[in-house]
Protein backbone atom coordinates (compact mmCIF):
# COMPACT_ATOMS: atom_id res chain seq x y z
CA UNK A 1 0.00 0.00 0.00
CA UNK A 2 1.39 3.40 -0.99
CA UNK A 3 1.46 6.03 1.75
CA UNK A 4 0.75 9.64 0.88
CA UNK A 5 2.82 12.42 2.39
CA UNK A 6 0.73 14.67 4.62
CA UNK A 7 1.16 18.29 5.69
CA UNK A 8 3.12 18.95 8.86
CA UNK A 9 4.90 21.94 10.37
CA UNK A 10 7.86 21.48 8.02
CA UNK A 11 5.54 21.89 5.02
CA UNK A 12 4.67 25.54 5.77
CA UNK A 13 6.27 28.80 4.78
CA UNK A 14 5.03 31.78 6.78
CA UNK A 15 5.37 35.43 5.78
CA UNK A 16 4.77 38.06 8.47
CA UNK A 17 4.24 41.15 6.35
CA UNK A 18 7.52 43.03 6.06
CA UNK A 19 9.16 41.00 8.83
CA UNK A 20 11.69 38.49 7.57
CA UNK A 21 11.77 36.06 10.47
CA UNK A 22 11.92 32.33 11.03
CA UNK A 23 8.73 31.29 12.81
CA UNK A 24 9.13 28.36 15.20
CA UNK A 25 5.39 28.02 15.87
CA UNK A 26 2.31 29.77 14.54
CA UNK A 27 -1.31 29.43 15.64
CA UNK A 28 -4.58 30.97 14.49
CA UNK A 29 -7.80 30.60 16.48
CA UNK A 30 -11.14 31.78 15.11
CA UNK A 31 -14.13 32.49 17.34
CA UNK A 32 -17.43 32.52 15.43
CA UNK A 33 -20.38 33.48 17.62
CA UNK A 34 -23.05 32.28 15.19
CA UNK A 35 -25.74 30.46 17.11
CA UNK A 36 -29.07 28.72 16.85
CA UNK A 37 -32.16 30.93 16.98
CA UNK A 38 -34.86 29.78 19.38
CA UNK A 39 -38.60 30.13 19.41
CA UNK A 40 -40.58 28.89 22.40
CA UNK A 41 -37.39 27.37 23.81
CA UNK A 42 -36.64 25.26 20.71
CA UNK A 43 -34.14 25.69 17.90
CA UNK A 44 -35.68 27.51 14.94
CA UNK A 45 -33.05 28.58 12.43
CA UNK A 46 -29.78 30.32 13.08
CA UNK A 47 -28.26 33.74 13.66
CA UNK A 48 -25.03 34.99 12.14
CA UNK A 49 -22.67 36.05 14.91
CA UNK A 50 -19.65 38.27 15.23
CA UNK A 51 -16.20 36.82 14.63
CA UNK A 52 -12.76 37.36 16.05
CA UNK A 53 -9.36 35.89 15.41
CA UNK A 54 -6.19 35.64 17.42
CA UNK A 55 -3.11 33.51 17.78
CA UNK A 56 0.51 33.18 18.78
CA UNK A 57 3.75 33.52 16.88
CA UNK A 58 6.77 31.84 18.48
CA UNK A 59 10.14 33.17 17.33
CA UNK A 60 13.81 32.90 18.25
CA UNK A 61 16.17 35.70 19.28
CA UNK A 62 16.86 36.86 15.71
CA UNK A 63 13.10 37.07 15.11
CA UNK A 64 12.66 39.16 18.24
CA UNK A 65 15.45 41.46 17.04
CA UNK A 66 13.54 42.07 13.79
CA UNK A 67 10.43 43.08 15.75
CA UNK A 68 12.51 45.15 18.20
CA UNK A 69 14.14 47.08 15.34
CA UNK A 70 10.72 47.75 13.77
CA UNK A 71 9.37 48.85 17.18
CA UNK A 72 12.30 51.24 17.58
CA UNK A 73 11.42 52.85 14.24
CA UNK A 74 7.72 53.01 15.22
CA UNK A 75 8.69 54.50 18.65
CA UNK A 76 7.32 51.54 20.65
CA UNK A 77 5.99 48.00 20.39
CA UNK A 78 2.45 49.31 20.87
CA UNK A 79 2.90 51.66 17.90
CA UNK A 80 3.89 48.90 15.45
CA UNK A 81 1.64 48.88 12.40
CA UNK A 82 -0.62 45.94 11.70
CA UNK A 83 0.54 43.43 9.10
CA UNK A 84 -0.82 40.50 7.13
CA UNK A 85 0.28 36.92 7.73
CA UNK A 86 0.42 34.43 4.89
CA UNK A 87 0.97 30.73 5.52
CA UNK A 88 1.42 28.37 2.63
CA UNK A 89 2.15 24.69 2.09
CA UNK A 90 2.35 22.60 -1.07
CA UNK A 91 2.74 18.86 -1.49
CA UNK A 92 2.49 17.72 -5.11
CA UNK A 93 -0.85 18.97 -6.44
CA UNK A 94 -2.23 19.81 -2.99
CA UNK A 95 -1.85 23.38 -1.73
CA UNK A 96 -3.02 24.83 1.57
CA UNK A 97 -2.99 28.60 2.06
CA UNK A 98 -4.26 30.71 4.94
CA UNK A 99 -4.10 34.53 4.89
CA UNK A 100 -4.74 36.53 8.07
CA UNK A 101 -5.30 40.28 7.64
CA UNK A 102 -4.50 43.24 9.87
CA UNK A 103 -2.63 41.44 12.63
CA UNK A 104 -1.74 43.56 15.68
CA UNK A 105 0.95 42.02 17.88
CA UNK A 106 1.41 42.15 21.62
CA UNK A 107 4.34 40.67 23.52
CA UNK A 108 3.11 37.69 25.50
CA UNK A 109 5.86 35.49 26.90
CA UNK A 110 9.00 37.60 26.92
CA UNK A 111 11.08 35.51 29.32
CA UNK A 112 10.78 31.93 30.44
CA UNK A 113 14.23 31.04 31.77
CA UNK A 114 14.99 27.46 32.75
CA UNK A 115 18.61 27.07 33.92
CA UNK A 116 18.29 23.29 33.58
CA UNK A 117 17.23 23.39 29.92
CA UNK A 118 19.40 23.22 26.82
CA UNK A 119 16.52 24.30 24.54
CA UNK A 120 16.85 27.49 22.54
CA UNK A 121 15.15 30.51 24.13
CA UNK A 122 11.82 31.29 22.47
CA UNK A 123 9.64 34.40 22.53
CA UNK A 124 5.86 34.45 22.08
CA UNK A 125 4.00 37.24 20.35
CA UNK A 126 0.22 37.24 20.70
CA UNK A 127 -1.75 38.85 17.90
CA UNK A 128 -5.33 39.82 17.19
CA UNK A 129 -6.95 40.12 13.78
CA UNK A 130 -8.12 43.71 13.18
CA UNK A 131 -9.07 43.87 9.48
CA UNK A 132 -12.65 43.41 8.23
CA UNK A 133 -11.07 41.26 5.49
CA UNK A 134 -10.35 38.88 8.42
CA UNK A 135 -9.17 35.45 7.20
CA UNK A 136 -9.05 33.58 3.89
CA UNK A 137 -8.68 29.82 3.68
CA UNK A 138 -7.50 28.56 0.29
CA UNK A 139 -8.65 31.87 -1.23
CA UNK A 140 -12.14 31.66 0.30
CA UNK A 141 -13.04 34.37 2.82
CA UNK A 142 -14.27 33.24 6.23
CA UNK A 143 -16.72 36.16 6.37
CA UNK A 144 -18.83 37.35 3.45
CA UNK A 145 -17.18 40.57 2.29
CA UNK A 146 -20.28 41.66 0.35
CA UNK A 147 -22.49 41.63 3.45
CA UNK A 148 -19.88 43.78 5.24
CA UNK A 149 -20.00 46.51 2.59
CA UNK A 150 -23.77 46.44 2.13
CA UNK A 151 -24.45 46.96 5.85
CA UNK A 152 -22.32 50.11 6.07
Amino acid sequence: MNGTQRFNGLSFDIDLGEFSVHVKKFTLDITDNSTAAKRNGRPDGWLKGDVEGSGKITIDRSGLKAFTNAAKTAKSFQDLDTFDIQSYAKLGDDEFKVNVYGCKIKLASLLNIDKGSTDETEFELDYVVTSPKFVEIDGTPYVNQESETSSS
